[in-house]
């Protein structure tokens, strides 16, 4: 990794060039929104290095998908595009597909596994396109795609692993570049690798000295360990969804090994923190994929410091309870909520007592849980969990030696 040499297919041309790029950004131009690439001063301040975001969450779809479906739509002949395309895909791929195909009368088939969510599939029928439910995995709802293709004669759509697809995406190094020439470090959300692979195309031919660095997180780290010839699983339930692949494309996986200098790994306690800073610093909704980025410089701080680093806010779609339940996480791991597990008698007053020392720290209680059958403690002993609300760790910390001192021992009921 690292290098700048060319990737050569079985005639010795590479399958995406700098040429590709530059004419799919004219070719989707006029459709697609150019996104804002801005300087952030306050997570510069954060993370240590000057931050500039793209906030690729702004597209119609609210995501960069968009880019590679409209340019494979777009080069696809009368036939082709009169017969319709087909693709599996249960996200952000299915939504660009969906819209541009409508937009340009191409009919679409979306196949999506049987357990997608009704959050995911309405969207995609919204935008005018035919979806199929079958399998119980992506991996059958995408055979059944590709076997549909063949007997329909519809042009099946890879959602990374094709050329024009990744010559779309690259548009989106173009005008980081144009906006924000200083940046010396991209750093990419890698899934299947469409994203990268198109951006390092184009912004190592733009500015050969500039460092590409992917992100992957720790559950699914597919690319990061098939570079590096090591086995790791890639499973588990992840926030950054949009990236959780177990598997990259081969045209993708050869132009990472050969352009892509670096890939970092990310926990999933580092993209909630990303993607709760990007909604209060920045006033922006990302999803996990989406903050990826920004979570890469929160867990590597030192790979980053005093570095121009272009960061990639890839997609915004995430569910509104999935985000409630990050950002009330970063409050409590914050020390702004709390739950404080007391062991009380059960007396008249007790309580009372309690809550007249959370009024004296000015704590604001939320709610108040009893237990007392479920429980080692005698019977006439019971335990109360009392959620709260702080105006920081110190102001916490300042009500526990309170109880402390009123004879109550308090125990923070701590998250992952």
């Amino acid at each position: 990794m690292g290098t700048v040499q060319a990737l050569r297919d079985v005639e010795g041309k590479k399958p995406v060039g700098l040429a590709d790029v530059q004419a799919a950004a004219a070719r989707i131009g006029d459709s697609i929104i150019r996104t804002p690439c801005l300087e952030s001063r306050t997570l510069s301040e954060i993370t240590g290095a000057r931050v500039f975001l793209k906030f690729e969450n702004l597209q119609f779809t609210a995501a960069y998908k968009e880019r590679g479906a409209l340019n494979k739509l777009l080069l696809l002949d009368e036939t082709a595009k009169s017969r319709g395309v087909i693709a599996a895909s249960a996200g952000n791929h299915a939504q660009g597909l969906a819209y541009h195909g409508r937009r340009l009368g191409i009919p679409v088939t979306i196949v999506m596994p049987r357990p997608t969510p009704i959050a995911k599939v309405s969207p995609t029928e919204g935008h005018g396109a035919t979806v199929i439910l079958e399998g119980e995995k992506f991996e059958d709802a995408y055979a059944h795609a590709v076997e549909v293709g063949k007997t329909r004669g519809l042009t099946f759509v890879h959602p990374f692993d094709d050329a024009d697809i990744i010559a779309g995406q690259g548009t989106i190094a173009l005008e980081m570049l144009e906006t924000a020439p200083e940046i010396d470090t991209l750093v990419v959300p890698i899934g299947g690798g469409g994203l990268i692979s198109g951006m390092a195309t184009a912004a190592k031919a733009l500015k050969p000295g500039i460092e590409v660095v992917g992100v992957q997180a720790e559950l699914y780290p597919s690319m990061y360990a098939k570079l590096r010839g090591l086995k790791l699983p890639c499973e588990g339930d992840t926030l950054a969804e949009g990236i959780a692949v177990k598997q990259p494309g081969d045209t993708t996986f050869e132009i990472v090994r050969d352009l892509v200098d670096d890939i970092v790994l990310v926990a999933e306690r580092d993209l909630e923190k990303a993607l709760s800073l990007l909604l209060t610093v920045e006033k922006t909704v990302v999803e996990g994929a989406g903050a990826a980025g920004l979570a890469a410089l929160l867990a590597h701080p030192g790979r980053f410091r005093d570095r121009n680093v272009g960061v990639v806010l890839c997609g915004g779609n995430i569910d509104t309870r999935l985000l409630a339940n990050v950002l009330l996480r970063d409050l409590a791991r914050s020390g702004r909520l709390a739950r404080l597990r007391l062991r009380l008698q059960d007396r008249p007053g007790a309580l009372f007592q309690i809550a007249r020392i959370f009024d004296e720290q000015q704590v604001n209680i939320i709610e108040i849980y009893h237990q007392r059958v479920f429980t080692t403690l005698p019977a006439k002993g019971l335990i109360t969990d009392i959620e709260c609300e702080t105006r920081d760790r110190a102001h916490l910390d300042r009500l526990v030696d309170a109880l402390a001192r009123g004879g109550y021992e308090a125990n923070m009921v701590e998250l992952a």
